[in-house]
């Protein structure tokens, strides 16, 4: 008869961030699936305190179709990862993986889409009541708009790259 461990404990935590780690690694070095979007991130991961189970969140930056073709790659590429985990970490169990998508990336990206387009549509309206007068400058200020967007959607997946665990 083993010790239990709770689900919330230290070792569990640290059993979390080091699986999260080493997948992580696995999935942007090594696993070479063209299913598998290269915009794809462990987002966490929750081994259970048997250590049979682990759910993996993942997130993946694209289309539905990406999404569905990813965790069809990662699915199929689990007992791999698997073997690989228990190579790498030396636990009493090697858990069984479970990939399950998750949002947050995407929604937290669609979000500051929105702020910046309400923010943009905000300075136009404010610059319409301020210059009235001027008609027409010759400038095209919806492409501008657009390419603003795509930089700040960029710097917003930086910062969210940036702000994870370090993967070494």
């Amino acid at each position: 008869m083993g010790v239990k461990m709770r689900k919330n404990s230290i070792k569990n935590t640290r059993i979390n961030g080091e699986v999260q780690r080493e997948l992580s690694q696995l999935i942007n070095r090594e696993i070479k699936d063209p299913r598998i979007n290269p915009m794809t991130s462990v987002v966490a991961v929750e081994v259970a305190p048997d250590l049979k189970h682990a759910k993996v969140y993942i997130s993946v930056l694209g289309d539905e179709e990406s999404q569905k073709n990813t965790l069809a790659g990662l699915r199929s590429a689990a007992p791999y990862m698997r073997g690989q985990l228990a190579r790498s970490i030396n636990l009493r169990n090697t858990p069984e993986l479970t990939f399950i998508l998750d949002q947050s990336i995407e929604y937290g990206v669609n979000m500051s889409r929105l702020i910046h387009e309400v923010n943009k549509d905000l300075e136009d309206e404010q610059t319409e009541d301020s210059s009235a007068e001027v008609e027409d400058d010759g400038y095209d200020s919806d492409e501008e708009s657009e390419d603003d967007v795509e930089d700040d959607v960029e710097d917003d997946i930086k910062v969210i790259n940036e702000s994870k665990p370090d993967e070494e």
